[in-house]
């Protein structure tokens, strides 16, 4: 029996009928028993990728997915309403672009089904392949109206630490509540009362017993806040806390760039590669990259300072083999 004042806050099946045939008709498509190794269909996240508020942004086939105006009117809202990922990510050089590819597109899917069924989402993958890139643009996609608060972990956080952390994301005096047990958790407990995104990247620093008390505060049964958990190995740190991952909704893995995505992909990412053959990238990458954006932004970032150094020079296996010799003994 639901309770008449829920009951009163719900929709009428005629609006959610309308809503979901709205939904389908500009493309966006929950295929929730698609298994999530199995690549999706680009032309199902093409209106949500082309309705990313972050400035800089272009599609795989290097469409710009916001007009001026759009980029202005999120600008305005971001001076009003500041976001914890309004500040975008380190592309380490000049020029380049976030690019919207299938990947980021499938994380924004499964973010956006997550959070409105107040749910709890992990984010994971190898170090690199981008899922914090990929959060980004997916929270943006949320109305203003839904906060986002983002918890900044340390490594291995005591039970007080990571109740600071929780209170800070909130905006509740942590320095007041933190040895005040009952009091933070009732301030806490609260905080979790109204619909929003609580963020906590680099979830795998949180040892089993913090992520059982997280999973405590999920669990009460006023909780409206939805939980999107982020980083590398992410998925083995929840599978040491088998209560708080059997809570989990939905799972997203962040892959490496496939190899045929690499050419078309590094160009959008950067106009210098306009130059470069594609055996010569796809060389690159299968001697260092491997598939991997962060180790592809620092070759980037190396080929860039090369041509500023050497106005002219061939944009060839050369510098790509000088800039890649910089990467380190294990790129």
């Amino acid at each position: 029996m639901i309770p008449a004042l829920e009951r009163d806050r719900l929709p009428s099946l005629s609006t959610l009928h309308h809503a979901v045939n709205r939904e389908r008709r500009a493309g966006r498509v929950l295929d929730l028993a698609r298994p999530s190794h199995v690549r999706g269909d680009a032309a199902a996240y093409d209106r949500a990728l082309a309705e990313l508020a972050l400035p800089g942004t272009v599609d795989e086939t290097g469409r710009a997915t916001t007009d001026p105006a759009a980029k202005a009117e999120a600008e305005c809202a971001d001076t009003a309403s500041p976001s914890p990922f309004s500040t975008g990510v380190r592309l380490y050089v000049p020029g380049a672009h976030v690019v919207a590819t299938g990947q980021l597109g499938q994380v924004t899917e499964a973010i956006a089904h997550t959070i409105a069924v107040w749910g709890i989402v992990c984010v994971y993958g190898d170090p690199g392949h981008g899922k914090t890139v990929a959060v980004h643009p997916a929270l943006r996609l949320l109305p203003r109206r839904i906060p986002v608060h983002r918890a900044l972990v340390a490594v291995k956080p005591a039970l007080p630490q990571l109740r600071a952390a929780l209170l800070t994301a909130f905006g509740l005096p942590a320095t007041a509540l933190t040895n005040r047990t009952d009091a933070a958790d009732r301030a806490l407990l609260q905080a979790f009362q109204a619909p929003g995104v609580l963020v906590i990247d680099d979830v795998q620093r949180i040892a089993t017993p913090e992520l059982d008390y997280l999973r405590l505060l999920v669990d009460a049964p006023t909780t409206r806040t939805s939980l999107v958990l982020c980083g590398a190995g992410a998925e083995r740190t929840l599978a040491r806390a088998p209560a708080l991952a059997s809570r989990v909704l939905t799972w997203q893995q962040v892959p490496r760039l496939d190899t045929d995505q690499i050419p078309a992909v590094l160009r959008l990412f950067h106009p210098l590669w306009d130059a470069a053959t594609d055996a010569d990238l796809l060389h690159a990458d299968a001697t260092w990259a491997k598939g991997n954006f962060r180790t592809w932004a620092k070759i980037t970032s190396h080929a860039y300072a090369a041509l500023a150094r050497t106005p002219g020079a061939a944009v060839d296996r050369a510098l790509l083999s000088g800039a890649c010799s910089r990467l380190g003994p294990t790129p």
